[in-house]
């Protein structure tokens, strides 16, 4: 898989990049990672990236046309997001469909946000959550990271993916609780279904507290309709 990443930033990826199974699946040519800057493609002396708004106000805009050089010359065609708070919410199923596509592009943002004509160079706006950042480049971290573990031979266990939360292989449901040694901790006990060695009796504790977490925690993802 290519991810190139659009950021004013690299160095902020450089120990992301070598990190964990990120690195290991760079290592082990699963991934490629590349970073463009729009400062290459900057006006004037000073590589300008930015410019004040239109009709007024706080802080500066980036530029369309500086940022539609950067996003253009990554050949072949990558799928292109903008990483925005305006963007639809990222969660696992979008995860699970990027990591199908061989080239993706994130597009990170800073200052005040972008030029509004940018919209039409991409063909996707992703949020991690309804907060902003200073930049793009945590949330393209969160995305990569996300994508990256679902690509095969990447995990030591791949299985381990199946029933995670909002996983398919877990109808989209929270996770159950884990438990490892000691059994006994300062009278906190593992639950006895656990311990049973019975795989049937240990798939239902697990389904049940499955459910039973989602709906106290996560009620709204019991009204989502299954894909």
């Amino acid at each position: 898989m290519n991810v190139s990443v659009v950021t004013l930033f690299p160095e902020l990826f450089d120990t992301f990049k070598t990190t964990s199974f990120v690195g290991r699946a760079i290592s082990g040519a699963k991934l490629a990672l590349a970073f463009h800057s729009p400062r290459a493609f900057g006006i004037g002396n000073h590589k300008s990236v930015d410019d004040t708004p239109y009709g007024g106000g706080s802080g500066m805009v980036m530029r369309v046309d500086v940022l539609v050089a950067c996003i253009e010359s990554v050949e072949p065609r990558p799928h292109r997001i903008l990483l925005t708070p305006q963007g639809k919410p990222f969660v696992q199923e979008r995860a699970i469909a990027l990591a199908a596509k061989p080239d993706i592009m994130l597009v990170c943002g800073r200052y005040e946000g972008f030029d509004e004509r940018i919209r039409k160079h991409v063909d996707e706006e992703l949020s991690i959550g309804d907060f902003v950042m200073t930049g793009g480049e945590v949330a393209a971290m969160a995305v990569i990271e996300s994508v990256v573990r679902l690509l095969p031979g990447v995990l030591g266990n791949e299985a381990s993916t199946h029933e995670e939360s909002h996983s398919p292989g877990n109808q989209g449901l929270l996770e159950y609780p884990h438990y490892t040694r000691p059994a006994d901790f300062r009278g906190d006990r593992v639950p006895p279904e656990l311990l049973s060695g019975n795989h049937a009796e240990i798939a239902a504790w697990r389904a049940a507290q499955s459910r039973a977490r989602t709906e106290e925690r996560r009620p709204d993802l019991l009204k989502k309709p299954k894909s």
